[in-house]
Order: structure tokens, then sequence, then C-alpha cells
């Protein structure tokens, strides 16, 4: 039976927002990130409006190149700016602002290279296909990894105020490797974090859980509790079983669990299925997942109605190995 929120549930009669909304619907976050496999980060400090970045890459390439830029997003290329954490100045300094490059595969596997700019034409000539391949070569290699909190509040405001608090957290513990981005998909799952080149999105995360995320990373492993997902994995339903064998077997290896296929089953008129097959070290597992269309509707002040899917997990089992 679908869930059901009124208005009443907010304090003062006031709505919620819709990450808060969605959390108390029992949404996960499991399963839910943007495909992204290489990532252009652009220093912009600043206030940010709605279509900041939109603007910023009018502005930076030419209009055949924005064209190619818009192409290369749906194979995992991503654009987003970045601030450093704290209070933002309607004029800050932007002569020598960085940009960084990276990805989750290439030659040498996850990488991240970063150089300096002085002006968004200093971009016009970047080689879009050097980024999505992983060949680089483009600046200096940056010793990653990085940790992007979503904090784009003109364009959820859920964003701002879930994400500005882990953000200025990290950033004091982790100056230098805790940075703002604009937006990344699924307000819903604020506060988000993306940890860059390792390609994993993060949600409904508060400080302390944010802590023990970028712990983690820095120690080469990825934490499986608020997970969203591997971003480079191919569909949603690959990483919700990356997700779900991640906790059945416990490898937290960046690189040891990733889906491998995935195939359609019969379900009823309410779920759909399919079975994923997930290589985890030096096994192959079978997850069979279902997925509700929806699990529980509620309004909220950031949408009219908030109604959030989810994937169950009908079984584990070890499938051939790869």
């Amino acid at each position: 039976m679908t869930a059901q929120l009124s208005g009443a549930a907010a304090p003062s009669g006031k709505l919620p927002g819709c990450a808060v909304v969605a959390r108390m619907l029992g949404g996960s976050p499991a399963g839910t990130a943007a495909h992204m496999r290489a990532w252009l980060l652009i220093e912009f400090p600043g206030p940010w409006p709605s279509d900041a970045l939109e603007q910023a890459l009018d502005e930076a390439f030419p209009p055949a190149q924005r064209e190619r830029l818009e192409k290369l997003r749906s194979q995992g290329l991503r654009p987003l700016l970045i601030r450093q954490p704290g209070r933002h100045t309607r004029e800050p300094n932007l002569a020598g602002r960085r940009a960084f490059v990276g990805g989750t595969s290439g030659p040498n596997g996850h990488w991240m290279e970063s150089f300096r700019i002085n002006d968004l034409h200093d971009l016009a000539d970047l080689d879009f296909d050097a980024i999505l391949d992983g060949r680089g070569g483009i600046g200096k290699p940056y010793q990653g990894p990085m940790f992007l909190v979503c904090t784009h509040g003109t364009k959820d405001m859920c964003c701002a105020l879930l994400g500005r608090p882990l953000a200025s957290s990290l950033g004091s513990t982790y100056p230098g490797r805790a940075w703002e981005v604009s937006h990344v998909g699924g307000d819903r799952w604020a506060g988000n974090l993306l940890v860059v080149p390792d390609g994993f999105l993060h949600g409904q995360l508060d400080p302390d859980e944010a802590r023990v995320v970028v712990k983690a990373a820095l120690a080469g492993e990825v934490d499986p509790e608020h997970l969203r997902g591997r971003t480079a994995a191919e569909t949603q339903w690959a990483q919700y079983a990356e997700i779900a064998v991640r906790r059945h077997t416990g490898l937290r290896g960046i690189d040891e669990v990733a889906a491998v296929s995935e195939r359609e089953i019969p379900s009823d008129l309410e779920n759909e299925a399919r079975v994923v097959t997930v290589r985890a070290a030096h096994e192959a597992y079978e997850v069979t997942i279902s997925r509700r269309a929806v699990i529980g509707r509620g309004p909220s002040r950031c949408n009219a109605m908030v109604a959030p899917g989810g994937y169950i997990t009908e079984k584990i089992s070890l499938g051939t190995s790869p």
C-alpha cells in the first residue's frame, strides 16, 4: 500500500522540503545516481543563479564546441561548477581560478589533473574526447579524492539547507579537498556528496555521516550505507545491484564490485524486475531486483508532490565466476 503524508506532518503548518519528505516516506537513495564517468570542474566563486552552469559554459565555449559538449554529456562527460565552502561575495576575484579534469577510467585507471585559468575563454580549446577517454594530458596530475557537496540552493532549497552544513564541516577538516558543487541531480536525496575521481555519489547525509564517507574514500574504500551509486554504472539497476552486493559481502574496495550484465524478467503490473550479474572480487553474484514505481506520496515546499520509487532486493545468489 502506498504511503501518504499530509501537510499536517510539518511543524507550524509549513510543508517540509522534498529531501525531508523523501526520508519520511522511507525513500532510499540507492540506485539514483546520474550517469557520470568523466568531469570538467570549473572553479566559479560567488553566488550561483539557477542557470549558473549554462551561463558559464555559453561564455566559455563557441557554439560548435558547446553543442559537442552537450552530446558527450549523454556518454558520461559532466561539466560542473565548484567553489570553496563559506560565504560567497558578489564580486569575487576570478583570476587564477582552478579547473580540474578527470574520470573513472583510462590508461591509468582513475585519474585527475588540474590547471589554472584567468578567463572562461581559456577553456575553449579543451579536448573533450581526451577527458572522456581518460587520456588526459591537459594539466598537472592531481592526487584525489575530491569531495563535492551540492549546495546549489537556487536549483532546490534542500541542496542549500542540507548541503551547506556538510560543505562547511568538510571544508574545515579537509581544506583543499572539500568543495561546493553545482547541481548533481536528486535534490530529494540532499545532502549529496560526490567523490571524484572515484565516481561514487552519496545522499541523505548529515555532517557526521559525510565524515564517515570521506574517511572511507581517503582509505581507498567505499562506504555503502548512504550510497546512491557508482556513477559510471550503465544503469541505475546496476548501481543498486552493486550496492546490494557490497552490503551482502562487506567488500569496500573502489574497484572490487562492478555490474557486468542485466536482463529483464517477468513481473507483475505494479513492479518491474531484473536480474543483474555483479562481479565481486573473484566471485559473481546474480542479484534479482524488483522496483516499485512509487512507494509513497507527500507534498513538499520544493515540489507540488514527492513520490519516490524504490528498489527491492529479492534474492542474491552465486553465479558463474567471471
